[in-house]
């Protein structure tokens, strides 16, 4: 892991350690958009799950809203273990199959730090969505 990456991981830690709350906010993520600024979300759970937002979508709703669609440099995500599990380790996770396709709907060269065997590795999100459905925009 390099600086920038260690960067993102602390600023997706640092937004989930702020909003923690068990069984509403635990997951935190960060983004670099292309133009290198920084946006970090968490996720908005609901009684309804079908209603809840990921952590991913929230930082990539704020890049657009802000700066517009620049695309993404690199996006992590971060889970806050629940105040019962022994390890209090706030560790990267991988995207769910939802974000991976909104990932890579806003930017098909993004990277993503995921979890590897010795600790984050970073892939493209085109390694983690293989044969991923496309169809030509008609504008």
């Amino acid at each position: 892991m390099n600086n920038r990456e260690k960067e993102l991981i602390e600023v997706a830690r640092e937004a989930i350690r702020r909003r923690y709350r068990n069984d509403w906010q635990e997951v935190g993520a960060a983004l670099r958009s292309r133009d290198g600024r920084i946006f970090a979300g968490v996720n908005l759970d609901a009684y309804l799950g079908r209603m809840a937002v990921c952590a991913e979508a929230v930082a990539l709703g704020k890049l657009v809203t802000e700066i517009g669609e620049i695309g993404i440099d690199m996006i992590v995500a971060v889970r806050h273990p629940k105040p019962s599990e022994a390890d209090q380790t706030i560790a990267v996770v991988s995207p769910c199959g939802s974000c991976r396709e909104l990932i890579f709907d806003y930017d098909r060269n993004a990277r993503v730090i995921v979890p590897g065997k010795k600790g984050p590795i970073v892939e493209s999100i085109s390694v983690l969505l293989p044969n991923k459905y496309t169809r030509e925009r008609n504008h």
